[in-house]
Parts: C-alpha cells; structure tokens; sequence
C-alpha cells in the first residue's frame, strides 16, 4: 500500500493524484443503450412460450394427469391470441377435450381441466370462448 507523504500541500492534490488517476483506468464506457432496446433483446431471445401457467393451472394439470403435446400448446397457444385479438379479458380456450381459462391480459393460464371431469361443463366469469 502506498503512503501518502508530506508532500502535498492540499486534499485536492491528494485527490488529483489517487483518485482521478484510478478513474482513467477504469473499463470505456459501453455505448448509450436504452432500457427499451435492451427490453426488445431480452423479449426478442427468450424461447417462452407466448403463454405461460399459473401455480393453480400447473398443479390442475398434473393432479388431472393432464399432459398437452407441444402442437396442443401450439393451439392453446393459437387460441389464446385468437382471442385476445377479439378484445377478450378472459376466455375459456377448449383443445380437444381440455379446457382452459386464460388470462389474457397477463397471458396466464388460470386452471385447467379435462371435459370428463366435469359434469355440468359449466364455466363463469369469462367473456368468451374460443374452440380449437
């Protein structure tokens, strides 16, 4: 470690010399990037699906034994943009003999479940649905 001798008369020569000489040594600064560009790249590289399930929705699926191959994802998927297209908040999404309520805002899957659980096939607080 270096000492600091008597031979500075004031703190800004102190400074001048230990402090501002550190700052030159310092990596270049990157170029100016905005928080919106970066924003696009992060959404532009991630491979997410466009819809992603909730904790309820996961854990339907596999107490149901629920399993959707990718091209019913692909539709589900299909579906939900259908659907929000149309100005849809929440709709029941129907793929072969699943249904799902979607929240569209959020692109969310609230729950899922299999027609045959269900014996009045009655579903509440959509405003739409879409049969795929």
């Amino acid at each position: 470690m270096n000492k600091i001798s008597n031979q500075f008369s004031s703190i800004e020569q102190v400074t001048d010399k230990y402090l501002k000489a550190g700052s030159q040594n310092q990596a270049p600064a990157e170029p100016d990037v905005s928080f919106g560009d970066i924003l696009k790249q992060k959404q532009s590289v991630n491979d997410s699906p466009y819809l992603k399930f909730s904790k309820h929705a996961s854990m339907r699926l596999q107490s149901r034994n629920i399993e959707l191959s990718t091209e019913q994802k692909e539709r589900l998927e299909t579906g939900a943009q259908k659907a929000k297209a149309k100005g849809m908040k929440e709709s029941l999404v129907i793929v072969d003999s699943y249904s799902f309520i979607v929240n569209l805002p959020n692109k969310t899957v609230v729950t899922a479940m299999d027609h045959t659980e269900s014996e009045e096939n009655v579903y509440t607080n959509i405003d739409g649905a879409v049969i795929i």
